[in-house]
């Protein structure tokens, strides 16, 4: 269910923003579209987890390209702050490299491999519905070189959505 209530409020946030028009009586009243950017949260959890409340509006108006320079010390800091035995994951990266993966929030998409978030070859090629993000990220930040250290910190429990998605667009399952 929290997925679900995820995706639509991701949804309903990108048609707000998209709906908020103005007009400018300069230009025979054509409506002109103003963006804003609100949350920059494209891996769940990771802005979430990984960003101090106090730098949450400079983390998301940072440009992408900028945010390793900017947050990526920070980031490490909060991974080893979360755990304090962290040496490598399951990928073989250490704190340097996870934390440099993370804190360029953005959703890669690749047209030569499989969609997935980490099907434990590939990472981060997309995003499938059904991927389960959050158990990928703590696996990653909690599970060492084999993915089996701290296994109550590698999942959280939830096996999943509590309603099948849809096998046409929009996909999501309807609401309760």
């Amino acid at each position: 269910m929290k997925r679900i209530i995820n995706r639509y409020f991701f949804v309903a946030t990108v048609v707000a923003v998209t709906t908020l028009t103005a007009c400018d009586k300069d230009k025979n009243d054509a409506p002109v579209v103003y963006y804003e950017q609100q949350d920059q949260m494209a891996r769940a959890a990771i802005n979430t987890v990984f960003v101090d409340a106090a730098e949450k509006d400079k983390f998301n108006t940072t440009t992408p390209s900028q945010m390793n320079a900017t947050f990526a010390a920070k980031f490490k800091t909060k991974l080893l702050a979360l755990n304090a035995g962290y040496t490598t994951n399951a990928l073989g990266q250490n704190a340097d490299a996870l934390s440099g993966l993370l804190v360029t929030d953005v959703l890669n998409v690749s047209t030569t491999a499989p969609t997935t978030y980490f099907d434990g070859t590939n990472v981060l090629t997309g995003r499938a519905l059904a991927d389960d993000v959050i158990d990928i990220s703590l696996l990653l930040i909690f599970g060492g070189p084999s993915g089996t250290s701290n296994p109550g910190l590698t999942k959280d429990n939830v096996a999943a959505n509590d309603k099948a998605f849809l096998s046409s667009f929009p996909y999501l399952a309807t609401p309760h």
